[in-house]
């Protein structure tokens, strides 16, 4: 959504991002017309934070005429019940789409498209849902998936990641599907790195069970017991299970090489010299890290997991190594492939460069601009 964002504004349009919260760390926005400040700083507005705590920013502290911000949470004394709040909440985002006055809403994810379709469309403004992940996962209980069968119908175009992705949906949603693919951030866009590469394995994502950091980790200690010991595992990103990851860290006796650098500055940076790249997740939609991590021209591996993210990506042995969800000893083995054949693992690297031809920002952020001209009736 940030790549989307920049480029619109860049195109030309008004661009205004609408979100519940201000968090800790978010990813820096090109041309944001507002910034975090303290409490009682000049032009200081109160919106919440992701624990709905008091955070403070001022809406025109950024850059003059850039890329607008509204913070759509209940503030505390704004609160009621749980029936009064769900109903208010959805005012406010009625009232914020009144005064913006949007020739068109994307919004991302699960329960914000159910949210999104049920307001915006109630005020004639016209919304693109897109779908992240794998739908089965963002859609896993009753009472989102009964959400989501009463609202979509009223989307004007739904997007989703993947192929896999369209199989989950009844046809008269599926109708309206288009596969849309992530805008890569350009700095990824860059030649291969040539030279003797650091004995690091790499991982990026969220902290999380889905993720699977803990497998990847299991397998790395095994790995590394007697053979390639002076390797290091990198694990970038924050999640609920940061702490529950270093504990394990500590229980297999791999604190010394695995690391936790947290959310990061410039990505492709740091991990643009690794060895290897893993995605082990349970569940994916069409997973940024491991695009990107391929544009770098990294060896990959990835779980083979739904909803097809990776397998679209990836051509087994060719471009990259896919394995089954949660396969340890498939995990093992490919990392020691990787890790011992450098020609093999230069092979699938440079193979996955490819995907900057399918996946760079001119190519995918014109497919989006079109799709966005067409809905509006530019």
């Amino acid at each position: 959504m940030t790549n989307l964002a920049v480029y619109f504004y860049e195109q030309g349009y008004r661009v205004t991002l609408v979100t519940t919260y201000l968090a800790k760390e978010e990813y820096e926005v090109k041309h944001a017309a507002w910034k975090a400040v303290p409490a009682g700083a000049d032009n200081a507005v109160l919106v919440s934070d992701t624990d709905e705590n008091p955070a403070w920013v001022d809406l025109h502290g950024g850059e003059k005429d850039g890329i607008q911000r509204v913070f759509s949470a209940l503030l505390k004394d704004e609160q009621e019940g749980r029936i009064k709040n769900f109903t208010k909440r959805k005012e406010k985002l009625r009232k914020i789409w009144r005064e913006l006055k949007p020739d068109l809403v994307l919004s991302f994810i699960g329960k914000n498209n159910i949210m999104a379709l049920s307001t915006a469309t109630r005020e004639d403004i016209k919304v693109v849902v897109s779908v992240r992940a794998d739908p089965m996962m963002e859609y896993d209980t009753r009472q989102l998936k009964a959400g989501m069968l009463a609202t979509f119908g009223r989307a004007a175009g739904i997007v989703v990641q993947s192929t896999g992705a369209l199989d989950f949906f009844p046809g008269f949603i599926r109708r309206k599907c288009i596969i849309l693919p992530n805008a890569m951030d350009p700095s990824f866009i860059r030649k291969r790195y040539v030279g003797d590469r650091e004995k690091t394995i790499v991982m990026v994502g969220r902290l999380d069970e889905n993720k699977n950091q803990a497998l990847v980790m299991r397998c790395f200690a095994d790995v590394t017991k007697t053979q390639l010991k002076d390797y290091k595992l990198k694990i970038y990103g924050n999640g609920p299970d940061r702490l529950k990851l270093q504990r394990l860290a500590v229980s297999l006796g791999i604190e010394n090489r695995c690391e936790f650098p947290g959310m990061i500055q410039h990505v492709a940076e740091h991990i643009e010299k690794a060895s290897l790249f893993i995605l082990a997740s349970n569940q994916e939609g069409m997973p940024n890290a491991l695009i990107e991590a391929m544009a770098l021209g990294l060896p990959c591996i990835s779980t083979d997991c739904p909803c097809g993210g990776p397998r679209d990506l990836i051509s087994d042995n060719e471009n990259g190594i896919l394995i089954p969800v949660g396969d340890e000893n498939a995990m093992k083995e490919a990392m020691i492939k990787i890790l011992t054949d450098e020609e093999f693992a230069d092979k699938l690297g440079n193979a996955a460069t490819k995907v900057q031809d399918l996946y760079n920002p001119d190519v995918t952020n014109t497919k989006w601009k079109n799709y966005f001209d067409r809905i509006i009736g530019r």
